[in-house]
């Protein structure tokens, strides 16, 4: 019955906490209309996540946010940097190739999003297999040493994180 009525429950409660943050008040009203949010709209979209995925360490979350909040801070000086101050023909912006390790839907999502969300990097497209990212850099001499640090700084994270 339970799972019935909240087939999400971190969905649930993230929907009533950004509901009451919205409404920037915390009132009675507010924590209901969250809350009626937070179970209808899981409950609508039950049928579209099938599976759940698996979190193996919930705590290394934390690690990844962190290290991806530091990169997108650092990216932003880096991106102001090359758009004010680098000549334009020595850009050198590249369409590269990521293999992944990671098989998960969800996991490749969050990668994909992760490279987005950092300033100069767009992930474009998951091959058909899901077994590759095209990811276009602004300015990528080294496309080599790009896929390591995605890899070496995302990816492997992520592997850890969803079982």
């Amino acid at each position: 019955m339970l799972r019935k009525l909240f087939p999400h429950p971190w969905l649930t409660l993230t929907l009533v906490l950004v509901w009451v943050a919205l409404a920037n008040t915390i009132s009675l009203g507010g924590i209901v209309m969250g809350l009626i949010l937070g179970i209808v709209i899981p409950a609508i979209t039950a049928a579209y996540w099938p599976d759940s995925p698996r979190i193996r360490a919930p705590l290394k979350i934390v690690e990844f946010v962190l290290i991806v909040l530091w990169d997108i801070v650092k990216s932003n000086f880096i991106v102001a940097r090359i758009v004010l101050f680098m000549p334009r023909d020595k850009l050198r912006p590249a369409w590269i190739v990521v293999p992944l390790d990671l098989r998960q839907p969800e996991a490749i999502t969050v990668l994909a999003g992760t490279i987005t969300m950092t300033p100069g990097t767009v992930s474009a497209d998951v091959s058909a297999d899901g077994r590759s990212l095209l990811v276009h850099c602004l300015h990528a001499p080294d496309s080599a040493g790009v896929v390591a640090d995605i890899k070496a700084r995302y990816e492997s994270r992520l592997k850890e994180i969803f079982a």
